[in-house]
């Protein structure tokens, strides 16, 4: 059994995770990118890109597609699977836990011979603030 593999930290990485603890709302690749350079980082924006893959694959920021199509990050806070609650008009996000989904999900995988799924849901609607 080989050791697990750590992600290996660079100074891009670094950067990125730390941009993304500083937002207060998902930002896109490009906002990051726009924000490092103008912080005097000479990351591109394709590092940007990959190095949000690769901490979205490590569980390191959640991953949203917003109402508009565009693919936005936040960093996870909760290290576990969850769901999000977003505001359409201020994007304030509230980490949900679905439980019912979750049984719903397993449960159409199993009726259709499905194993090893895996799924998102994001809820949109407008905050009390709003």
């Amino acid at each position: 059994m080989s050791p697990v593999q750590r992600p290996r930290a660079t100074k891009q990485r670094e950067a990125v995770a730390a941009f993304l603890a500083e937002a207060e709302t998902f930002v896109s690749a490009q906002q990051i990118y726009a924000g490092l350079r103008a912080s005097g980082s000479s990351i591109g924006l394709a590092t940007v890109y990959r190095t949000l893959q690769g901490l979205a694959a490590d569980g390191a920021v959640d991953v949203l597609r917003g109402a508009d199509g565009e693919v936005v990050y936040r960093r996870c806070t909760s290290g576990q699977h969850h769901h999000h609650l977003v505001c359409r008009e201020c994007g304030r996000t509230v980490e949900v836990e679905g439980p019912a989904v979750e049984r719903w999900a397993e449960s159409v995988a199993a009726q259709h011979g499905f194993a090893d799924v895996s799924h998102t849901l994001e809820v949109f609607g407008t905050c009390s603030d709003h």
